[in-house]
């Protein structure tokens, strides 16, 4: 079932068009990747799914970008709401400066969980669907500053996972991590499409082959071609994407 479908969506800043054009639809459930060199559009994209664009003044979008059938860009819709539904998790870690358990804590209290039992369990919870909770239940109440990169973006995700979204979207979760910390990220992307739906911006096109079900490749801000990710990176439509994929250029 697809779980979001967006229809001739455009976006501008300014006189300049940045998306041209895109419609595609992601199943529920499952992990989209979004390829292409920099500049190309996709993270851009990425962000109009959770409307992250509208932080930016000059920026205007026509289209639908549907989620469970609402446009996301009718009027009226709650984006307070809208972005708990659709978590994302940046290039960089970024956890809060406070303890492992108050980053994971923040945002079920931020939606009015009072009850320090409840808020525990949700901790935990979220931790060890981060696969994060056997390296940090004996340091709750330390800094979360001091966890290694790779713990970090996990503690991201966990903090994500505590306000209980339905899509996580994934901006380079393992650009700024090592290769250990990045296999970790990918072992975790693959357990959590049981229970949601992801859509993840990568450079790294092995990346996008071992953890996708279908990979979507963008250029100049055009979705050039979106396939089940064995058949785009073994037998592309395109030529453009063929190029793309054959190092030929980005």
């Amino acid at each position: 079932m697809d779980k979001i479908v967006v229809n001739k969506l455009d976006l501008f800043y300014g006189d300049q068009q940045a998306l041209n054009n895109i419609g595609i639809a992601m199943k529920e459930r499952s992990v989209t990747a979004l390829i292409g060199p920099s500049g190309c559009g996709k993270s851009t994209f990425l962000r109009t799914l959770n409307r992250m664009q509208d932080l930016i003044p000059s920026v205007k979008i026509t289209g639908q970008v549907k989620i469970d059938g609402q446009d996301i860009y009718a009027t009226g819709t709650d984006v307070v709401l809208l972005r708990k539904k659709v978590g994302m998790v940046f290039q960089n870690p970024n956890p809060f400066p406070k303890s492992v358990f108050e980053n994971v804590a923040y945002g079920p209290r931020i939606h009015g969980e009072t009850d320090k039992k409840k808020l525990s369990e949700i901790v935990e919870t979220s931790l060890k669907d981060a696969a994060l909770w056997n390296e940090v239940k004996d340091r709750l109440h330390e800094s979360a500053l001091g966890l290694s990169g790779g713990q970090q973006q996990r503690l991201c995700i966990a903090r994500l996972l505590a306000v209980g979204p339905e899509i996580l979207l994934m901006d380079e979760p393992t650009s700024a991590l090592d290769p250990i910390s990045t296999m970790k990220i990918e072992e975790l992307i693959s357990e959590l499409k049981d229970k949601y739906t992801i859509i993840i911006v990568t450079h790294n096109m092995h990346q996008a082959s071992r953890v996708s079900d279908r990979t979507a490749f963008f250029l100049s801000g055009d979705l050039i071609e979106e396939d089940v990710t064995s058949v785009l990176f073994t037998r592309p439509a395109k030529k453009k994407t063929e190029d793309y994929i054959s190092g030929r250029f980005g």
